[in-house]
């Protein structure tokens, strides 16, 4: 069992946590939950909260995978927490029904330990499980996201270190080319060259999932790239690899102007934004097959003079 896994079991069941995290330990939750600092503060201000909402809450990966970045040990993971929906969960209503939490993480490890965990908790997902999304219906496709086609993300074997080199070159170099965009035409990225004709994007709630080139750039790039003509990435927390996967994500990961009508249906708001993204990557032989992304939309949202949860009050009388 990983050590994140023996985490949860310890806080489920109320069992030495300090066995598996730094009594210091930071954590960084997407909002409104956002930054927390201590093990006690850890407890009370992320886990109760969780867990109140969701009583047999079990974390549930489909991948996971670690590997060393500038000096310190570093996990890569997603999938889902699930749980009966049985008390509202930051307002939002319950259901009574399963409820799938969408999660994407980057863990630093210290001695063996959780020093310093970035979360993004895909809260809007949970408002469109209750049914009480306020935002526009994503143009992709909503619901539950698929583990990889080869059903190897967990503790991905490795034959050859020089495996995972391939692979982050691979990323780079794709992430260089989505930098060459000429403001005029999403074919002057390249995607083509780096992406399989039948790559899987799993979005966040908002965005959706998306197939295909055309349909990453239909229901995806376009709408994002020109609502932020000067998006850069500017900030990497990390880069995690292990044979054809890696991941890459920042706390901010991105900077952008909000400057054009489009990107989930909203009016330009001509703020700076920051952004929180976490990708995880899986290469198919000389390309990359499949995308996971996490991005605080809710948080950029916020950033726009939009709270998301208010919003949701108002438009079901909450």
């Amino acid at each position: 069992m990983s050590i994140i896994n023996n985490f949860y079991q310890a806080l489920r069941h109320n069992g030495d946590v300090a066995q598996f995290a730094q009594s210091d330990m930071k954590l960084h939750v997407s909002h409104p939950l956002n930054d927390i600092e201590g093990l006690d503060n850890v407890k009370t201000d992320y886990w109760s909260v969780l867990s109140q909402s969701l009583p047999d809450i079990e974390r549930k990966a489909f991948i996971e995978f670690d590997s060393e970045y500038q000096g310190q040990q570093w996990v890569a993971a997603t999938g889902y927490f699930t749980g009966t929906f049985s008390q509202s969960l930051l307002d939002i209503p319950a259901t009574g029904k399963s409820l799938y939490l969408r999660f994407t993480e980057l863990v630093q490890l210290t001695d063996g330990k959780i020093a310093d965990y970035y979360i993004i908790l895909d809260f809007l997902d949970v408002m469109n499980q209750a049914g009480v999304n306020p935002l526009r219906k994503s143009l992709g496709h909503d619901g539950l996201i698929m583990p990889p086609t080869t059903m190897d993300g967990l503790a991905p074997l490795e034959q050859d270190a020089s495996e995972a080199d391939v692979t982050e070159k691979l990323v780079m170099d794709m992430l260089d080319e989505l930098g060459r965009f000429d403001g005029k035409s999403l074919t002057s990225m390249k995607l083509e060259d780096y992406w399989h004709s039948d790559f899987m994007w799993y979005g966040p709630a908002g965005v959706g999932t998306t197939r295909g080139i055309d349909g990453f750039r239909k229901h995806h790039q376009g709408p994002f790239v020109f609502s932020f003509p000067d998006r850069v990435v500017d900030h990497k927390a990390t880069i995690i690899k292990k044979g054809n996967y890696v991941s890459t994500g920042g706390w901010p990961h991105m900077h952008g102007s909000h400057l054009v009508g489009g990107w989930l249906g909203l009016p330009p708001c001509g703020k700076e934004l920051e952004l929180r993204v976490m990708d995880i990557w899986r290469r198919e032989g000389d390309k990359l097959k499949e995308n996971w992304v996490g991005i605080d939309i809710i948080h950029m949202c916020k950033q726009m003079g939009l709270d998301v949860f208010e919003m949701m009050k108002l438009a079901h009388n909450l």
